[in-house]
């Protein structure tokens, strides 16, 4: 429970300077931001789904004509570069746009052929879902649970991270600015001592029908261990330590220039970031001697300026942890390529960083890496270099680089993941399921499968008055 008078203070990452101070939620304010979520999902479950569309146009509308602000909010916060944030809104605005068009389709009886007079399939609402969203895309993260469920018929509560604080009330703002119903989007404020307490007490209140999660493995368990004794519907994205993987016969100038990419988006700070690079034996130099000399043309600084492709870490503490584990690799052995330090300036920067002479169980192998730094690992051959990208316990994303889309296809079958870019990067697309397995999450975000996670997804059969047909066998 936040005690009475309770802050939050943001700070800028890029200054360590404080940026603004807000009031921590009470447990009686809670309770009536769950009255309203529950009285808004009970009018929103009776909109035509067509009418939903049309206000979820209406915020893919407002996304487009305040994404400078919102953008300049999202780089003040967490400290990402300008036009990363600019593109983080514009695909929340995408979002909007696609579920509207398409989320109507999605939530039509589908038919099924049974010996029943009539029998099909329907998606209903749950009502109240409850998001717990992380600070790296404080947008696109809150949007991609947004959409779909504003989409399905539910509403959404969400306690964001305490960093991003503006940014979430700034979203809650503008989806009433939009004209949308009251109550679709609220929002609690709580600090990193009291989340979870707010998170059990909401999580446990009738009134709220699931939760969804993003952030580390040890929230996602905690979070699914409260709401399993609830018996609460749980979707559930936990992170990763995705595989960027390199066969010989790939393009290596483009597989290199696609790392470069991969990793240091968002200064690193992305679950389906590129977080271990396995280059097969033949291309392993030319790939590293590429892939360094473009680490060295990015630029670190001041994420507000347009020349900057590197900003800080959102945290002090986040910089502290990649220190740890860039420190502790050398300590082991790693070899530092470029970069490998923190920079002497204020804010919580460090320099993009890559290793080789990495070998299993250096911590930027066996942990996600949440920053710029990144290691390049040789592996023999094919077979070896799956093997290599599957030793982890996570399985989010992946990516796999080679001329040979024949056997690429092969071998994306046996990477441990929710995702594989052939000759790509892994991204998040509304048109495609979005989610992982083993410690990275389980449920779906996005797509049809995405919109489908918080419905109950109700059969209804009508029968024949006159009875069942006389060849049927009914076991109960």
């Amino acid at each position: 429970m936040a005690a009475d008078g309770a802050k939050i203070t943001t700070i800028d990452p890029s200054t360590a300077e404080p940026l603004a101070d807000y009031n921590e939620t009470s447990f009686e304010e809670i309770d009536t931001i769950l009255d309203g979520a529950h009285e808004a999902a009970a009018a929103w479950r009776s909109t035509a789904p067509a009418a939903r569309a049309v206000a979820l146009r209406r915020l893919g509308i407002a996304l487009h004509r305040q994404r400078s602000e919102l953008a300049l909010l999202a780089t003040n916060e967490m400290g990402k570069p300008l036009a990363e944030s600019l593109a983080e809104v514009d695909k929340c605005a995408w979002a909007c746009d696609w579920f509207a068009h398409h989320a109507p389709a999605m939530l039509e009886p589908v038919p099924a052929d049974t010996d029943a007079l009539r029998a099909e399939v329907e998606f209903e609402p749950l009502g109240v879902l409850f998001a717990i969203m992380p600070w790296n895309f404080p947008y696109w993260q809150v949007v991609r649970a947004l959409a779909p469920a504003l989409a399905a018929g539910n509403v959404v509560v969400l306690k964001h991270a305490p960093s991003t604080t503006g940014c979430a009330l700034a979203l809650r703002d503008l989806v009433h600015s939009a004209g949308l119903h009251d109550g679709l989007l609220s929002v609690i404020v709580a600090g990193f001592d009291h989340t979870p307490a707010v998170s059990e007490r909401v999580i446990t209140d009738d009134r709220v029908a699931a939760v969804t999660l993003t952030g580390s493995t040890g929230a996602g368990r905690a979070v699914a261990a409260i709401a399993g004794r609830a018996l609460k519907k749980t979707v559930l994205e936990l992170g990763g330590s995705d595989p960027f993987v390199v066969l010989a016969d790939a393009d290596i100038e483009a597989a290199a220039r696609w790392a470069l990419r991969s990793r240091f988006q968002n200064t690193g700070q992305s679950c389906i970031a590129t977080k271990r690079i396995i280059v097969e034996e033949p291309a392993a130099s030319e790939f590293t001697e590429r892939f360094v000399n473009l680490v060295e043309l990015l630029r670190l600084g001041d994420p507000r300026d347009p020349d900057v492709t590197v900003g800080p870490l959102a945290r002090a503490d986040l910089r502290e942890a990649l220190e740890r584990q860039v420190d502790q690799s050398v300590a082991q052995g790693a070899r530092v390529l470029t970069g490998g330090k923190a920079p002497d300036r204020p804010g919580f920067y460090y320099e993009p960083t890559v290793l080789d002479q990495v070998v299993p169980g250096m911590p930027v192998l066996v942990d996600e890496v949440f920053g710029p730094a990144v290691p390049i690992v040789t592996a023999p051959d094919p077979a070896s270099a799956i093997s290599l990208a599957n030793d982890t316990t996570f399985g989010l994303g992946s990516n796999l680089w080679t001329a040979d889309l024949d056997r690429a296809r092969d071998l994306a079958r046996s990477l441990q993941a929710g995702h594989t870019a052939i000759n790509g990067m892994t991204t998040s697309d509304p048109r495609m399921p979005f989610g992982g397995i083993k410690d990275s999450d389980y449920g779906r975000e996005l797509s049809t499968y995405g919109l489908h996670e918080f419905v109950n997804i109700h059969s209804v059969v009508v029968e024949s008055p006159s009875g069942p047909p006389a060849n049927r066998v009914t076991i109960e």
